[in-house]
């Protein structure tokens, strides 16, 4: 039995064009798939090592081996990293090293409490936001505020486990912030590091440098730069005063003077090397200088160069 003929004025409907061929690619290179190979393999043990670090961490964290101090340590990561980048060979750049491993510890110091950040910020662009977040990575709550004073009170009230703060000077509100650390109120703050402790800058980095203050005490990393903080109530020639600190053994660097209304100027003084405040040098340097006894308003670890040198 034969089909109807279409109606007239009906053509016939054109069979649908096949799928358009989906271009594959092409096969890899057997050597290419085994060096992906490789890199999917380091990539797990690098994970697997990870988790483990975490683990030691949470260990460390519940035991007495750490007491009862804070889980961030300046000195500490310092020493970590110095170490890391003395053994490092290799293409892989410095740079990239220091800030995988600058996300491992802010990633395993966050798991050990609440870790924020009070940053010295007046207003967008200042740069030390930025410098913050280069250093203790983009996911640590960082809260800005205008004045020093707020920064040093988040510190000291435990609002903030650390502070960021202008370099010092010896005028302006800003940055004669140190003059309230020969207080030694409780908790006593201390100056703990300096930013940024790698030193290179990539263009649209930050350019700004800052101090770091906790109430933690400042630990020896073996390459440090001491901060002391003195008073005396006449003002010294720099003369007496390179005096003093050679012959008490104290080899200074960047020296401030802030004269006060009351006669009494106050000092600002960086020494090479680490000093705490029962270093028999101090007081000698007091004997010798017609000064109070220096406070030490803390110490950094030197921050690192190219090659990854302090």
């Amino acid at each position: 039995m034969t089909a109807d003929p279409p109606p007239a004025g009906h053509a016939l409907a054109a069979p649908d064009p096949p799928p358009p061929e989906v271009p594959q690619p092409d096969p890899l290179p057997p050597d290419l798939a085994l060096l992906r190979a490789d890199i999917d393999r380091l990539d797990d043990a690098l994970h697997d090592l990870v988790m483990q670090r975490a683990a030691v961490v949470e260990r460390l964290s519940q035991s007495r081996a750490k007491g009862t101090g804070p889980a961030v340590r300046p000195g500490r990561e310092a020493i970590i990293l110095r170490r890391l980048l003395a053994r490092h060979q290799g293409p892989f750049p410095p740079s990239a090293l220091v800030q995988v491993w600058r996300a491992l510890i802010n990633g395993h110091t966050a798991m050990q409490g609440p870790f924020g950040i009070a940053v010295f910020n007046t207003a967008p662009g200042s740069g030390y936001l930025a410098l913050t977040r280069e250093h203790f990575g983009a996911t640590t709550p960082a809260r800005s505020l205008t004045t020093p004073a707020q920064v040093l009170a988040a510190v000291s009230s435990g609002e903030a486990a650390l502070g960021v703060l202008p370099m010092p000077e010896s005028e302006g509100e800003a940055g004669t912030w140190w003059t309230a650390l020969l207080a030694r109120d409780v908790p006593r703050v201390h100056i703990v590091g300096r930013l940024p402790f790698w030193t290179p800058r990539a263009e649209g980095g930050p350019r700004v440098e800052a101090l770091v203050v906790g109430v933690m005490a400042p630990e020896a990393t073996g390459a440090d730069r001491t901060l002391l903080v003195t008073e005396t109530a006449t003002e010294l020639s720099r003369a007496r005063l390179q005096a003093a600190l050679d012959e008490s053994g104290l080899v200074p660097g960047a020296m401030l003077l802030r004269r006060s209304i009351a006669a009494v100027s106050l000092l600002l003084i960086e020494v090479e090397g680490f000093c705490d405040d029962d270093d028999p040098r101090l007081a000698g340097f007091a004997r010798r200088a017609g000064a109070t006894r220096p406070v030490v308003a803390g110490a950094y670890a030197v921050p690192l160069d190219e090659a990854g040198q302090p």
